[in-house]
């Protein structure tokens, strides 16, 4: 029963999170001009948020595990995944993981694309 409340608490954040980014895609529409504002500002807010909330989870008592996993994991995750990356990279790097740190930097950037590009190939082949 416990694991099924987990899940509830980052679904439930998940949801907020996901609608919270497009209510951000939609304040910045009227700004389109070919640069994805709403996107940065999504990436730098979330991760602004993660590093926030994870270090009061870690340092202090005010942010429960309950509430780490319903903010962190869940609203932060379906707000943005950049912010996800952002903090596994920076506790590599805390940890003196270097050489994992790069390989997950390069494999992101360089995989992501790849996967991208290969993603949009296929569908090519299927239209």
């Amino acid at each position: 029963m416990k694991q099924f409340g987990s899940v509830m608490l980052v679904g439930t954040g998940g949801f907020l999170g996901s609608v919270a980014r497009y209510l951000v895609a939609l304040l910045f529409a009227p700004m389109a001009i070919g640069f994805p504002f709403s996107t940065l500002t999504v990436n730098l807010v979330g991760s602004f948020l993660i590093g926030l909330l994870s270090e009061l989870a870690v340092s202090t008592t005010l942010v429960s595990p309950e509430a780490r996993l319903f903010l962190v994991t869940g609203f932060c995750g379906g707000f943005t995944t950049f912010s996800a990356y952002m903090y596994e990279h920076s506790m590599l790097m805390r940890d003196g993981q270097l050489f994992y740190a790069a390989l997950y930097l390069a494999g992101s950037i360089v995989g992501g694309l790849i996967a991208l590009y290969t993603g949009a190939l296929f569908a090519k082949l299927w239209t």
